[in-house]
Formats: C-alpha cells, structure tokens, sequence
C-alpha cells in the first residue's frame, strides 16, 4: 500500500529522500538544500507531496502551487518524481491523485503540469487521470 502524504515538518529523512529522488527528475537544476526544501513547505502558495511504501520509505514526491489570479484559484503540480525502484506500481497516480483532492478542496478551478513527450508513460498516467493536452505555447524567460 502506498500512503501518500503532506509534508509539514521538515527533517533529515526528508531533506535525504528529495535529495536521492531530485537527480531521477532533472540534472538540469541545482540540488534543493534544506533551507529551500523549508521555504517550500512554509510557503503559503506551495506544498511538498511524498509518497512512502508499506515499510515507510519515501519512494517518490511532488510540488503543487496553488495561487490566486484575476480569473480564479489555479494549481500547478511540478517535480514528479517516482524512485526507479519504485516505479509502475501507482505511485504517481497515488501522488497525482492526492494533489487533485487537495487542489479540488482548495476551490482550485483547474490542475495544469507540463510533462515533455519523452515521458510517455507519464503522459499516459496523466491523461487517464483525465488531464487533456492543451493547444498553447509555454513560454520561459531565464532570470538566473
């Protein structure tokens, strides 16, 4: 059984565990430290998701923002990630899922993530949940 669950208190098996999942998701971005790990969780608009196996090990994650616009209340799930241990064995639908009630609770008018074409797996996981792929361009300016 998987249990799927908030991060509220920041500790040292959370801070290893997202650490030994964030090289499975991107070598493109830098580590999160403790100190951003925190921030997320203290975030009013962020929240940190884990996912932990039978035996309590945290075998996956994600980020969701939930924010306030001109037009209504939106959520963005980022940063999905499964340990490759773990991975076909609903966890990210478990994840996923869990992100969606909270973003339904949250009075949330649409869930929205990217996922490159690549990941077809995960685009299939995403479009059994229901998520249609929408006709826009995404655009990103750098700041860094």
């Amino acid at each position: 059984m998987i249990r799927v669950e908030q991060v509220k208190v920041v500790n040292t098996e959370i801070v290893q565990a997202i650490q030994h999942l964030f090289p499975q998701l991107t070598q493109f971005s830098p580590m999160p430290d403790e100190n951003v790990i925190q921030k997320m969780v203290n975030s009013q608009s962020s929240s940190l998701w884990i996912a932990r196996n039978v035996g309590g090990e945290i075998i996956g994650m994600l980020s969701l923002a939930i924010y306030q616009t001109t037009t209504g209340i939106h959520a963005w799930i980022e940063d999905v990630v499964v340990d490759q241990k773990a991975r076909r064995q609903g966890v990210a639908w478990n994840l996923t899922q869990a992100a969606i009630e909270f973003s339904q609770e949250n009075d949330a008018k649409a869930v929205s993530l990217t996922s490159r074409p690549v990941r077809e797996a995960a685009n299939q996981l995403y479009q059994k949940l229901g998520f249609e792929q929408v006709e826009t361009n995404l655009y990103r300016l750098k700041l860094d």
